[in-house]
């Protein structure tokens, strides 16, 4: 079985792809490596690298391919729109979607798609995959209207599934710091301070990265029938935090106490998922755990294995690369 994982490079693919090759998957990545080609340094011999960009790449190389793993993307809210907001457009909308379309052409028999939980925006109310979305931005709203395109691809021969991740943490190759949990931990390490977005009381589900590589090797081995034309909320029950519990948790695991410090305008993003779905489906259950990942990243650091810089905060990152014209 041969897999293609566009995105591969970045934070997400990284970290799973190691999983893939332990199952005895074949693994082929197309990546821009817009961050580089270091976080697959370990695997790198194991797998053949494609760099091109989604959005003009040969369609021959989907020729041997068996599953896609879409994961490439501009991947971060950008409410500030620090960078132009059409590009989340072309890659996140049009390129996924002309992946898809040559998938489904070439004979690729599975798509999985990772879109996002961003895409509820606000909610008062406990959110589940039928709960009607409402992005606030356009990182959110290009990955819905790429669900809805994807869907409309999804047959008996062209299995589609969406994925929703809760927002991710842990430790990557692809080291990124702008992530609730992350971004708090850094804090805790460098300040003896955990930054707390106000007003506190928004909610966020959570899941470590290395648990999604867990869910979608359920979904990639699952009974077509069980996944096509589906959305998994991808996340437990469990680790809905509303951020000041969240925060008080990692600094008292980090520092055994709390001392907050309160930054920014009150949060419009306020989501607490439901994950009963992907549970009692797939079967799936969480290895991993906040302190858990605040532990680990905390050991990085200290050891000097991992380091913050541009490249860890992706929004600094995509406005240097629209700066000099590469992307």
């Amino acid at each position: 079985m041969k897999i293609l994982v566009t995105g591969g490079c970045g934070f997400v693919g990284c970290s799973i792809i190691p999983l893939f090759l332990e199952n005895g998957y074949q693994v082929k990545i197309l990546d821009l490596q817009l961050f580089g080609e270091e976080p697959i340094d370990s695997f790198k011999d194991d797998v053949e690298i494609i760099k091109e960009d989604i959005r003009n790449f040969n369609p021959s190389i989907l020729d041997d391919i068996d599953i896609v793993i879409h994961l490439a993307a501009l991947s971060q809210p950008d409410e500030l729109k620090r960078i132009p907001q059409n590009l989340f457009y072309e890659i996140n909308l049009n390129g996924c979607t002309r992946v898809a379309e040559y998938c489904k052409k070439t004979g690729v028999e599975r798509f999985i798609f990772a879109s996002t939980c961003s895409v509820y925006g606000y909610q008062k109310e406990v959110i589940y995959e039928t709960t009607e979305p409402k992005p606030l931005e356009a990182y959110g709203d290009s990955k819905l209207k790429a669900e809805k395109e994807l869907l409309k691809l999804s047959d008996k021969d062209f299995c589609v599934t969406i994925m929703r991740p809760a927002t991710m943490y842990g430790l990557s190759p692809k080291m990124r710091f702008d992530l609730v949990v992350n971004g708090m931990t850094y804090a805790l390490y460098s300040t003896k301070e955990v930054n707390v977005m106000k007003p506190g009381t928004q909610w966020r589900p959570n899941i470590h990265v290395r648990d999604v590589g867990q869910a979608v090797t359920k979904i990639m081995e699952a009974d077509k029938e069980l996944v096509e034309n589906e959305i998994f909320n991808i996340g437990s029950n469990d680790q809905n935090y509303q951020i000041q519990t969240l925060a008080e948790e990692l600094a008292t695991t980090i520092l055994g106490e709390y001392n907050p410090k309160w930054y920014g305008q009150p949060d419009k993003r306020s989501y607490k998922v439901n994950f009963d779905k992907l549970r009692d489906t797939l079967g799936f259950k969480p290895n991993y755990t906040v302190t858990d990942a605040a532990t680990e990243i905390t050991r990085s650091l200290e050891s000097g294995q991992i380091e913050k810089t541009d490249k860890t905060i992706n929004l600094n990152w995509y406005k240097h690369l629209v700066e000099t014209n590469q992307i």
